[in-house]
């Protein structure tokens, strides 16, 4: 096993870590795989280590909208929307509005408004490389989170539009999601964050 490089540290504010005469604040000359030890390569390795998939998790995995599902995005007022470019790069990207502002419009389908903002429109500019996306919905106080997967289309459909229209106002580009896959996803990761105790928050972070 190779042996770690030594760190120089110094105080916030001061002059940078430098690891064997490199900051660390500049791009490093070797491969990323090529810097750590028993990288994982294959599904084999992975399982080896993790061990093998829960089958009941695995056989909650829908592809389709169910009514539990629904009832979620429908409280829902912040969704997180994964997607990629033509070079493989994620985009995660926070949209948040009132409760219901994701309208299911079939149990295979999901609008999703685009309130106007700082216009980067990462998202649109993926989809329209690569359509697939991925969704996970927050409802506030719930451990779980929904996670969404399918393709997505930008439109233009004014019946559309209209119906996702907010305080007057009608945004210019629904994205439509084809839904291919959905589930609800374990909770621990909300439990352990505490992500909802907000009171907690405000304590640690004066600490």
């Amino acid at each position: 096993m190779r042996q770690l490089s030594r760190t120089r540290l110094h105080p916030a504010g001061s002059v940078p870590a430098i690891v064997e005469g490199r900051n660390l604040n500049s791009r490093p000359a070797v491969p990323l795989d090529q810097r750590y030890d028993e990288v994982i390569t294959t599904e084999s390795e992975l399982r080896k280590v993790v061990g093998p998939a829960n089958r009941w998790f695995t056989s909650k995995i829908l592809d389709r909208l169910d009514r539990r599902c629904e009832s979620f995005i429908a409280a829902s007022p912040f969704v997180v929307v994964g997607s990629t470019n033509s070079f493989g790069l994620v985009d995660l990207s926070p949209k948040g509005d009132r409760a219901g502002f994701i309208r299911c419009l079939d149990d295979a389908t999901l609008a999703i408004p685009d309130r106007r903002g700082n216009r980067r429109v990462d998202t649109f500019h993926n989809v329209l490389q690569n359509p697939g996306v991925g969704l996970i919905f927050f409802v506030p106080g719930e451990r779980e989170t929904l996670r969404v997967a399918g393709r997505a289309l930008i439109v233009r459909d004014q019946k559309i539009r209209s119906a996702m229209a907010d305080r007057g106002k009608i945004p210019d580009l629904p994205m439509i999601v084809g839904v291919e896959r959905a589930f609800f996803h374990c909770g621990k990761c909300i439990t352990r964050s505490s992500l909802w105790n907000y009171e907690d928050h405000r304590a640690q972070a004066a600490e």
